[in-house]
């Protein structure tokens, strides 16, 4: 039984199969065609939905989602919005039915979509109006800047866009000119407190999906099933049904598994929890590793990064993963789990083969320990796609160093997109360790990273392309050394001409 509330009414949900997306189960289920299906993969957001649930304050908060990859089960006891609920109707009640009359007022965000030209054969357009619902909530949330970065994360997941992009980023600025606006099943004043009933009921899931809320009862059902998929966001796993069209009969859902959900600081670092999502994570890294937190942004799209998580980025062990070279680059180790006990594993241990890894069969990726950098550390990641929004890496590197009396030390060059696993380049790392960063040393230094990396070739690179990409990103790096350290004479030799100058201004006052 999925219980949920949808677009301000209780649903109750019965005998959905463990494999039914969110998109069908609106669509088939429940008769709601506004949300459409496109790429049935995640990418070009026709399908976008806002999932609401209860902040710590007790307060309803939207995030948006792609409906044709999210498991229908994980909206249990969350409010969820389609563009059915947007408009308001003279009867509050009316815009439920199938029968009720046109809307008299429409959402800021239709408005303004209707108002701008957003729209043209309308396929698309639904998803586009979630995205700018979901923006025009946070605004009302915690009013800031719609800059020109707040509008690409908010509608990046929506690629379809045939009227171009000035009508439909016009009306994103615009929705705030409208009268204050609200929606029908907010007129409410129970629902919060509704939703809170539900999240604290005990979900009741079919026996092919099990939703555990303690890591001691997943410890359990890996006991008994271990050969069950696991599942957090769906953002990769959901596309085995909707793109292979293969059966997912037995799935244990760990995205409400409490320790799983914690970022714990400790003196040496944070151990994250493996269903932390990829948004929960950003202001981690803005604050202590800003080169990761900006490659969040062009790690998918902010639907995925709703509900992908960096544990889930890990398991699926990708070569073309964008979380495992960064966090190969920062000597990343993790905690697994299972009915067996807990151990932990360096990342660079973890990955085996293509798509195989050290887990073992009744084991789960519980945390990921990523340490607390020097404050002479620097990172560096460049991700090369084919287009910039929403794109999987055709070559990804991460390097980390530090200058120690102009000396690099504790290299780490790590790459993706460059073998059948995430690897680190450890041979070119030597050659670099204690030299200087000059022209020579990383000449040396892209030679051996010719004679250590075989790239693979499919279709978002060739192996050239791939082996002259990486060569090319060591080659950047020295020139970045170069200019931040020219830069940083040019500041020094400036703060001594400035202080010499004070010298000198103290001295003629004294001499006078």
């Amino acid at each position: 039984m999925i219980d949920f509330y949808l677009n301000g009414r209780r649903q109750q949900c019965a005998d959905v199969p463990a494999e039914t997306s969110l998109l069908e189960l609106l669509r088939t289920h429940l008769g709601k065609n506004g949300t459409k299906e496109g790429c049935a993969s995640g990418d070009c957001g026709a399908c976008t939905v806002a999932i609401g649930e209860l902040d710590a304050q007790g307060e309803l908060e939207y995030r948006s989602a792609n409906a044709c990859i999210l498991p229908a089960h994980q909206v249990a006891g969350c409010h969820l919005v389609t563009v059915e609920g947007l408009a308001r109707s003279e009867n509050p009640h009316s815009a439920q039915s199938h029968s009720s009359p046109l809307p008299s007022q429409l959402h800021p965000a239709q408005a303004a979509m209707v108002d701008h030209h957003g729209s043209q054969c309308g396929f698309c357009t639904p998803g586009i109006v979630m995205s700018l619902f979901t923006l025009y909530e946070q605004q009302r949330r915690a009013p800031a800047p719609l800059t020109q970065q707040r509008l690409e994360e908010v509608l990046g997941g929506n690629l379809c866009r045939c009227t171009g992009y000035r009508p439909i980023r016009d009306a994103a600025l615009a929705m705030g000119n409208y009268p204050d606006f609200q929606l029908a099943w907010a007129d409410d004043t129970e629902l919060a407190g509704n939703l809170a009933g539900l999240r604290s009921d005990v979900y009741v899931a079919p026996q092919s999906y099990a939703m555990p809320q303690d890591i001691a009862t997943l410890r359990e059902l890996k006991r008994q099933r271990p050969k069950a998929k696991l599942v957090a966001g769906g953002t990769d796993l959901w596309l085995e049904t909707t793109q292979r069209l293969e059966t997912l009969d037995d799935i244990i859902d760990v995205h409400q598994v409490a320790e799983l959900r914690t970022i714990d600081e400790t003196a040496d670092g944070w151990w994250i929890g493996a269903a932390v999502t990829l948004s929960e994570l950003s202001p981690l890294f803005a604050e202590h590793f800003p080169a990761f937190e900006h490659l969040l942004h062009r790690f998918a799209s902010s639907q995925i990064r709703n509900h992908g998580t960096l544990g889930g980025n890990i398991a699926n062990a990708s070569p073309i993963g964008d979380g495992p070279p960064v966090l190969l680059a920062l000597k990343a180790h993790l905690r697994l789990d299972g009915p067996d006990g807990a151990r932990e594993l360096a990342l660079e241990d973890f990955f085996l083969d293509y798509r195989k890894t050290a887990l073992a069969e009744n084991e789960f990726i519980a945390a990921i320990f990523v340490p607390r950098p020097a404050a002479d550390h620097n990172l560096k990641v460049w991700k090369l796609s084919k287009r910039r929004e929403d794109d999987i890496s055709a070559v990804l590197a991460a390097f980390t160093w530090r200058l120690d009396n102009g000396v690099l030390r504790d290299v780490r060059l790590a790459f993706g997109g460059m073998a059948a696993i995430p690897l680190r380049a450890t041979a070119t790392e030597a050659s670099l360790e204690g030299r200087a960063p000059d022209s020579a040393a990383f000449a040396a230094a892209r030679q051996t990273l010719g004679e250590e990396l075989t790239p693979m070739s499919d279709v978002r690179g060739s192996a050239e392309y791939r082996s002259t990409a990486a060569s090319n990103l060591l080659e950047r790096l020295r020139l970045m050394i170069e200019a931040d350290s020219q830069a940083s004479q040019a500041t020094d030799n400036n703060n001594s001409a400035i202080k010499n100058s004070k010298i000198k201004v103290t001295l003629d006052a004294y001499a006078h």
